[in-house]
């Protein structure tokens, strides 16, 4: 029994200091982190985790829901196709031609309704807000210094960090964009209390415009500039210039932290078909419904790759304004993409969208894409 009491006496010791040292080291969201992972029996955070967090809604204004096409789901997917999506844990499969829905299937108890979370693909949605904001004259210039914005970038090497840098994720700054660690950039966006002090408080690692290089601290950083050019929640503006012009048949929602910033590098919620509506907003160039909702000019450029180059000097031809862009069996395709595997492809030329939504994606290594990418769209060119 005392060797019992000792041990436990000496584990309570060490659980009290590494309390105290994430503490005093400010990473003191570790404990949630744990606890919603592994605690959980998870080894990350999930699809369906939107009410762990707070979030705001995104109205509906008059719902236009897609037509179906006169083949509607009449040919099946192949059972190896299948097979490779089943691996991956898909619950949503959507495949839009001419601007009807051809096929459409869900698992795991999921319907045409269910919201799942984006993760990254948000960027891409944040990013036709920022087109917006241009459009309304909110903000002046793609090559307007963020300083003119936000007041941590006005000094030092961050003076010279403009809204195009970030939009081509090239601003320089040292986000730590890892996704096992639970201390680095990405844990303590998603699950820490303030997510305008992880990005506020930041180093440089080098010259804006030169490099790119993938990080989720970038996109927020635009999210704060909305926040401040429109005087709304990011859900609001949403909801004004998108949401409800773009017809979408159910209410989405963004999760923010503590105080109510929204997470705009991730965690926006809505379902396969509303997802497919944002592309198709971009396969027209920013027209819907009579509107002109983001310059056509903007979207081309959006999907066009940045002149930049990666960090081994490889010249970019994968990512435009937080849309990432492939050429696939002759396709030139921008897509939209969340780490769980969840995709929106927009193919131009054959008129036609993939939405797939799950819980895991294929492994890759560095900027590889992803494998599983390649048989949804298989998938959806045999349909």
């Amino acid at each position: 029994m005392k060797i019992l009491k000792r041990i436990l006496i000496i584990i309570s010791i060490l659980v009290l200091l590494l309390e105290l040292g994430l503490l005093f080291t400010g990473n003191i969201f570790v404990n949630k982190v744990l606890s919603m992972t592994i605690f959980s029996g998870k080894m990350g955070p999930d699809i369906d985790e939107l009410n762990l967090f707070p979030y705001h809604e995104v109205a509906i204004g008059n719902p236009q829901p897609w037509p179906l096409s006169s083949t509607y789901n009449k040919n099946k997917i192949d059972e190896k196709a299948l097979g490779e999506m089943m691996k991956y844990k898909t619950v949503a499969y959507l495949v839009v031609k001419n601007d009807s829905i051809l096929h459409e299937e869900y698992w795991e108890g999921y319907n045409e309704h269910s919201v799942a979370n984006s993760f990254s693909m948000a960027k891409s949605i944040n990013a036709i807000l920022i087109g917006c904001a241009i459009k309304d004259g909110l903000i002046k210039s793609l090559d307007e210094p963020v300083g003119n914005y936000l007041e941590e970038f006005k000094s030092d090497e961050k003076s010279k960090i403009t809204i195009k840098h970030l939009l081509t994720m090239s601003s320089g700054i040292d986000f730590k964009e890892e996704y096992v660690s639970p201390l680095a950039w990405p844990a303590e966006a998603y699950y820490g209390p303030d997510v305008t002090s992880t990005v506020t408080n930041v180093k440089m690692k080098y010259e804006p415009g030169k490099i790119w290089h993938y990080k989720g601290g970038d996109a927020q950083l635009l999210g704060m500039i909305l926040r401040k050019v429109t005087g709304q929640y990011v859900a609001d503006y949403a909801t004004e210039k998108l949401w409800k012009t773009i017809g979408a048949e159910d209410k989405a929602f963004w999760s923010t932290d503590e105080k109510q910033m929204e997470k705009v590098s991730c965690c926006f919620y809505t379902n396969a078909r509303d997802y497919a509506k944002i592309a198709k907003l971009y396969l027209n160039f920013g027209y819907c419904n009579g509107h002109q909702i983001v310059d056509s000019t903007y979207v081309k450029e959006s999907i066009t790759a940045a002149n930049l180059v990666d960090r081994n000097g490889k010249q970019n031809d994968k990512y435009g304004y937080q849309w990432w862009l492939m050429n696939y069996k002759n396709h030139q395709i921008f897509y939209m993409r969340g780490i769980r595997g969840q995709y929106v492809f927009a193919i131009p030329d054959m008129k036609m969208i993939v939405v797939r939504l799950g819980h895991k994606r294929a492994s890759k290594a560095g900027d590889e894409i992803p494998a599983d990418i390649f048989h949804y769209l298989d998938a959806a060119f045999s349909l």
